[in-house]
């Protein structure tokens, strides 16, 4: 599954505001009410289904990657954003590093072979040194939008 596939593009954040891990999934979730991409009634419901998903266990990947993520009804398709923290936060990751990038996936709950596949290429992808320096330098949405589909095409292989 390629990011073109779930990340919303309108919704990314090259630079976040949150300095916490509550703070930036609220800010991501509001990205994607921003964009259209989730109702506004159900914004709260979203941030409460991942906040629930992140006291099983952190979604801090590691290598100052997390990717919270929920399945909830009240979306047709996987929907997803990015947020950039150039200062970094604690997410209580595996490694117990500050995360940097963050990858918010929110799907429908039939569709979990799908939800496996966006969580299977996220972590992929941001195995590569060269992608997540870059994603971390960027600048504007556009420029990570960029990286994404160059992802997407395989040019970070």
């Amino acid at each position: 599954m390629k990011f073109q596939e779930f990340v919303e593009f309108k919704a990314i954040r090259a630079s976040v505001d949150a300095e916490d891990k509550d703070g930036v999934i609220k800010e991501l979730v509001g990205s994607l009410v921003e964009s259209g991409a989730i109702d506004t009634e159900q914004q709260e419901h979203i941030v409460s289904a991942i906040m629930s998903r992140e006291e099983l266990g952190s979604t801090g990947i590691g290598r100052g990657v997390a990717v919270p993520h929920t399945k909830h009804v009240s979306v047709d398709n996987l929907v997803g954003t990015v947020g950039v923290s150039i200062e970094g936060i604690d997410f209580n990751s595996l490694d117990g590093e500050k995360v940097h990038l963050v990858f918010l996936l929110v799907s429908p709950p039939e569709r979990h072979r799908d939800h496996l596949r966006a969580l299977e290429n996220i972590t992929r992808q941001l195995k590569n040194d060269t992608l997540c320096r870059f994603l971390m330098q960027s600048k504007t949405p556009d420029d990570i939008q960029q990286l994404l589909e160059e992802a997407d095409d395989n040019q970070f292989v």
